[in-house]
């Protein structure tokens, strides 16, 4: 009987050792993928790969874990030890998980962004409608995006990856900017829009941007059309290609001014809203 009771435990203790042998393979195995993936992503983002070191100490934590409630729950000396550590474990997992599922959505999202990659650092992107900037840093938690003033604004990930991104460095930067001026109704159309496509033409940052077929048709290489008929003006637009959202940012700014200044001295107005009031007795 004795002797029976020897075997078991020894028995039981070659399973405890086994299992955290495997643990110990599968551990290694899981960091050394892990640590291949944060490579490859830290490389292509340039971001410290320090940053994703809790990530191997959460798979080391996993792993022996399941390990130990596999070896709890074979042998049946430690089953009762071990079933009310688990009920406790079991709490205090659901309340750090509560708290932190915040975290661990950030988490998420920040791993799907190194895969799918709508973005990288350096990009020049819009996150919906208020904030532009260029992307400065990517964490597993967050995103760091840099303004024209120069000002950091931190995105949790969750958040930036559920909003619209406008990414204007994805494919190519060169960029078509949108000049328009409203010009009085008494004024001479064709002047106007002549004079709007010279100043485009002779700007520094200007980029012709047509096609060789179209250069042989001899398109000009800036349109500019009426696009409305408003209340007080009629709309002009100019489309304008610069090579990239900086020169055409720059470039707009200075046509807008040149084309208001040329207009002055071409007669051209551009007229103030007005209203006609008719009074009855």
């Amino acid at each position: 009987m004795e002797l029976h009771a020897l075997d078991n435990r020894w028995g039981q203790l070659v399973l405890a050792l086994v299992t955290l042998a495997f643990a110990f393979l599968i551990s290694t195995v899981i960091k050394f993928s892990i640590g291949r993936f944060v490579r490859i992503a830290s490389s292509k983002l340039k971001v410290d790969p320090t940053k994703y070191k809790f990530l191997k100490n959460t798979v080391d934590f996993t792993v022996y874990l399941i390990a130990l409630i596999i070896i709890f729950k074979s042998i049946p000396e430690l089953n009762a030890f071990g079933n009310g550590l688990l009920a406790s474990a079991g709490i205090i997992a659901a309340i750090v998980g509560f708290a932190s599922q915040s975290a661990f959505s950030n988490i998420v999202s920040g791993i799907f962004l190194v895969i799918f990659r709508p973005f990288s650092v350096g990009d020049r992107i819009r996150v919906g409608q208020l904030y532009t900037g260029d992307v400065e840093d990517i964490t597993l938690r967050h995103t760091v995006i840099r303004d024209f003033e120069n000002r950091r604004i931190i995105f949790p990930n969750n958040v930036i990856s559920s909003e619209v991104i406008v990414n204007a460095t994805t494919s190519e930067e060169k960029v078509c900017m949108f000049v328009e001026v409203g010009i009085s109704y008494a004024a001479n159309i064709d002047k106007a829009m002549q004079v709007m496509r010279d100043e485009a033409l002779h700007h520094p940052e200007y980029l012709d941007n047509r096609s060789e077929e179209e250069k042989a048709q001899n398109l000009p290489s800036v349109a500019v059309r009426v696009i409305q008929l408003a209340e007080s003006s009629v709309q002009l637009r100019a489309w304008v290609w610069a090579k990239d959202p900086s020169a055409g940012f720059m470039l707009k700014c200075d046509l807008l001014k040149s084309i208001k200044e040329r207009f002055d001295r071409e007669g051209i107005e551009i007229p103030f809203p007005h209203r006609v009031v008719i009074m009855k007795n």
